[in-house]
């Protein structure tokens, strides 16, 4: 089955900070190219809309073409579609201009819902949601500048300090600049899986922090910093088919070296045994369907281990928390 194309509309005004869209933008990009790849369809489609038709980024690059944002969405009101806003130059975020005005106006007449139109916030866009009424009860954040800022404008929400990110469906707020690419990086790890989106974070050569409490690396997207690319090949094909019957030398096949030369740029580049690498992601996967509803047995199964007595065993041996069955009782 097609999986369903996800509109991402970025809402620009002048001054538009161009790394707190630019980023999340080129992320996406990737992962299209990434899918197309697999042979998948491309899952996002890109817009730029603002006030108007053109204008200047905070670095004075002119930007044209803007769609209207009274055609920025859309057709279709059941289409998924992320809207990003983005944050602007100043210690304060003013909203007393003709274009700040009319971007506000038209944010007060959309309705968010999760699936629906979802809302990214990158920076100080936060400080627009605020100001167009779309955050009483949400848990957000922003750049630190801003945050007792933000905490005038709406003190309806809950600003969260020291964070990347923050959850709230159908609100996704970053806390600024490079956080934005964080932000679409573990939007794209939801809506295409985690493989891609250690692909995109791979090429983009950027350290990916994954969720919005901050907690380590998923092994899916761990030990893969260096910039070695016969070894991000041979993580690649592991990622996104960890059932498969890896070995050490069908890994080096994939990397065309030797099995003895793999283990040693595994150990170097990557600090960990290409086994363990293995074993790690197939626990990753297991631990996801566990967490899905699937019972210990199909949950070895999908991850590739023999038996659910070798799932409990690699469980033990990297020390994850409670027991295979414990996860599935409180997912």
């Amino acid at each position: 089955m097609t999986e369903a194309p996800v509109h991402v509309v970025f809402a620009l005004l002048p001054g538009s900070l161009i790394l707190d869209w630019a980023g999340p933008a080129e992320a996406l990009r990737i992962a299209n190219q990434c899918l197309r790849a697999q042979g998948r369809a491309e899952r996002f489609q890109l817009r730029f809309a603002g006030p108007q038709a053109e204008t200047a980024s905070s670095v004075g690059a002119q930007i044209a073409g803007l769609l209207p944002l009274a055609q920025a969405l859309p057709d279709d009101p059941a289409a998924c579609t992320w809207l990003v806003l983005v944050g602007l130059p100043g210690q304060r975020i003013a909203v007393d201009a003709a274009p700040a005005r009319a971007l506000l106006h038209w944010l007060r007449g959309l309705r968010l819902a999760s699936g629906r139109l979802e809302l990214l916030t990158v920076c100080a866009g936060t400080l627009l949601a605020a100001h167009a009424g779309l955050l009483p009860g949400r848990r957000v954040t922003t750049h630190h500048h801003h945050l007792d800022e933000l905490r005038t404008v709406e003190p309806a929400c809950e600003v969260v300090d020291n964070r990347v990110f923050v959850e709230d469906a159908p609100v996704w707020s970053s806390a600024g600049v490079t956080t934005g690419i964080d932000l679409v990086l573990h939007r794209i790890a939801e809506a295409c899986g985690e493989a891609i989106a250690a692909q995109v974070a791979q090429a983009m050569v950027v350290a990916l922090r994954r969720g919005p409490h901050d907690p380590e690396l998923s092994p899916l997207l761990a030990h893969r910093s260096h910039l070695h690319p016969a070894l991000h090949r041979v993580q690649d094909a592991v990622s996104g088919e960890p059932q498969a019957a890896w070995s050490v030398p069908r890994m080096a096949a994939v990397a065309h070296v030797s099995p003895r030369h793999l283990t040693r740029l595994f150990m170097q580049h990557a600090q960990v045994a290409p086994l363990d690498y293995l074993r790690r992601i197939r626990l990753a996967v297991a631990q996801r369907a566990l967490q899905n509803g699937q019972d210990v047995q199909r949950a070895a199964e999908l991850a590739g281990f023999a038996s659910d007595t070798q799932l409990r065993r690699a469980w033990h041996r990297f020390e994850a928390p409670g027991t295979p069955s414990t996860l599935r009782a409180t997912r």
